[in-house]
C-alpha cells in the first residue's frame, strides 16, 4: 500500500490542466456565441418571411375589397336602372340610396355589438 493520495475531484489541479480547462470555456464560449449568431440570423429570416407574407396578403385584401366595393357600386346602379322604369330615376335613386343606408346602418349596430361584447369578455 501506499501513502499517495488518490486522484479526485478536490485535488487542486496542475498548470497543464488549469490551461486546458481555460481553452475549453474559451471553445465553450466562441461556440456560445456562434450559436447565438445564428440562431438571431434565422430568427431574421424568419421575421422576414412572416413580414412578406404579411405584406402580399395585405395587399391582395386591400385589392379583393377595392373589387368587392366596384362590384357593389356596379348592383347599385344597376338596380337604380332597373327601378328608374318602374318607379321614375329620382325615386329610384332614392329608394337605393335609402336601402344602402339601412343596411349600412344594421351593419355598423352589429359591430357596435360585437366591441361591446368583446370588451364585456376582456372585462370580467
Amino acid at each position: 500500500m501506499t501513502q499517495e493520495p488518490a486522484d479526485t475531484v478536490a485535488t487542486p489541479q496542475t498548470e497543464g490542466n488549469e490551461e486546458s480547462v481555460r481553452a475549453t470555456f474559451a471553445r465553450l464560449y466562441t461556440d456560445g456565441r456562434a450559436y447565438v449568431q445564428a440562431e438571431v440570423e434565422r430568427q431574421k429570416l424568419r421575421a422576414g418571411i412572416a413580414s412578406a407574407g404579411i405584406r402580399n396578403a395585405a395587399i391582395l385584401g386591400i385589392v379583393a375589397l377595392m373589387l368587392l366595393f366596384a362590384a357593389i357600386v356596379t348592383l347599385l346602379i344597376g338596380l337604380v336602372i332597373a327601378l328608374s322604369a318602374m318607379i321614375g330615376p329620382l325615386w329610384a335613386t332614392l329608394a337605393v340610396f335609402g336601402g344602402a343606408v339601412l343596411i349600412a346602418v344594421l351593419l355598423l349596430l352589429l359591430a357596435k355589438g360585437q366591441i361591446r361584447h368583446m370588451l364585456k369578455t376582456i372585462k370580467s
